[in-house]
């Protein structure tokens, strides 16, 4: 059996030594590293989306790797790619770090400096449990066994920019095409999804942030069925408990939701902490909300350095919504994206608060009008971003989603925005 071994390793004279002892190993196939945690997730993802066949059996992480420590992001490949065997490479042999590492899902540990025997024992005994779980996954188990669904952040640039109402309107797109949606609220200390829904329920996210084996029972006990059918994780009623979410927890956490919905819509409120900067850096996609006026603009440039500075995302990869968008005023689209240098999304959000008021008054966001030119914005955007599934025999631009007549959910043309008078 040829074990394919996909080394992630920053530092280049280790990947260099890695990769030269690795080549010496019988019937082993090592890969090109990666050169940090990002690069190798993202691999990962790719192999596992043409077929888990196409996933490495063994993956290296070393003990340096970055920006995301070696003992996250082994439980982070554990928990999306649990065909995969995992081997850390580390200095610290200690009983300590080899139970921690034990318990991220490791299944054995190197010391450095390498040794040949060493290394080749633990990617051999690594590589035989990748073969044999593959072989009980192949005969029909139900355990996830792929990339997962799509993560999708919102972020506002300032307080009241509308990033709720866009995470909440996103993520009911998602559902009413016909996929299955996830929405998380992000925002622990002032979070307000639960005031949008109508929704009361006495368990949060919370609840799942001291939980270190997050199983299929555990996340149902801790997530709302809405009467939409989307999944709510909600931000927990105290606001100071929002200090018991850790950046550890909510990769754990988001994994777990990635591998049971199609579709896991974030809502990060405006106030940038260790739990929402870890989300939006396992993000697919991350979008930032402002309106059209210096205060939100700057507030978005602020927010997009700082994502770079900590090595979260990079401006390039952020979409930006403008929400409150109004043909007259002097700051348009294209202005936002030179100050910002993110990617702008090509639909605009019109400020028409007056068809919000109600829904939002009653707590009944999911019944917002379908006719509303604020909603259907929205739902272009969900469409714009790959969150809906596309009705059979659709038109690409206009087309309506299941359950809710008159909605967009398809892509608009590049550039076209829709605008409308009052405020938003």
């Amino acid at each position: 059996m040829t074990a394919r071994i996909l080394p992630a390793v920053g530092d280049a004279d280790a990947a260099r030594s890695v990769t030269t002892l690795l080549s010496q190993l019988p019937d082993a196939e090592p890969a090109t590293p990666a050169g940090d945690s990002t690069q190798l997730i993202d691999t990962l993802a790719r192999l596992a989306g043409e077929s888990l066949e196409e996933l490495p059996e063994v993956v290296l992480v070393h003990e340096r790797i970055g920006p995301v420590p070696a003992l996250e992001l082994i439980r982070e490949v554990s928990l999306r790619f649990p065909a995969v065997g995992v081997v850390l490479i580390t200095a610290d042999a200690s009983q300590g770090l080899f139970a921690a590492a034990m318990d991220a899902g490791a299944r054995g540990l190197v010391t450095l400096p390498l040794s040949y025997e060493e290394l080749a024992n633990r990617v051999q005994a690594a590589a035989q449990w990748s073969t044999g779980v593959r072989r009980h996954l192949g005969a029909g188990s139900d355990v996830f066994t792929g990339p997962g669904g799509t993560v999708v952040t919102v972020t506002g640039a300032k307080g009241g920019v509308g990033a709720t109402v866009t995470a909440v309107q996103l993520a009911l797109a998602a559902q009413a095409s016909g996929r299955t949606a996830a929405l998380v609220d992000l925002d622990l200390q002032t979070g307000d999804i639960a005031s949008y829904l109508d929704v009361q329920f006495r368990r949060s996210i919370v609840d799942l942030a001291a939980i270190t084996d997050i199983s299929p029972r555990v996340l149902s006990d801790a997530v709302f069925s809405h009467s939409t059918g989307m999944a709510l994780l909600l931000a927990p009623g105290e606001g100071e408990r929002g200090e018991e979410v850790s950046d550890r927890s909510v990769r754990q956490i988001v994994s777990a939701l990635r591998s049971r919905y199609e579709i896991v819509v974030i809502d990060c409120g405006s106030q940038m902490n260790g739990a929402n900067a870890a989300a939006i850096e396992m993000a697919d996609t991350a979008v930032l909300v402002t309106t059209p006026d210096v205060v939100s603009v700057r507030g978005a440039k602020r927010i997009v350095r700082m994502w770079d500075r900590l090595q979260i995302r990079k401006a390039e990869e952020t979409f930006t919504l403008v929400n409150r968008f109004n043909r007259n005023t002097e700051i348009q689209p294209p202005l936002i994206q030179r100050i910002t240098g993110t990617r702008m999304a090509s639909t605009a959000v019109p400020a028409n608060f007056k068809e919000l008021q109600g829904a939002v008054d009653s707590g009944r966001m999911h019944e917002l009008d379908p006719r509303s030119t604020v909603k259907q914005a929205l739902w272009a955007l969900a469409g714009e971003l790959g969150l809906v599934k596309p009705s059979q025999g659709a038109e690409p631009r206009g087309g309506m989603l299941r359950g809710d007549r008159g909605s967009i959910g398809g892509r608009r043309r590049k550039g076209g925005t829709t605008s409308g008078g009052g405020r938003e």
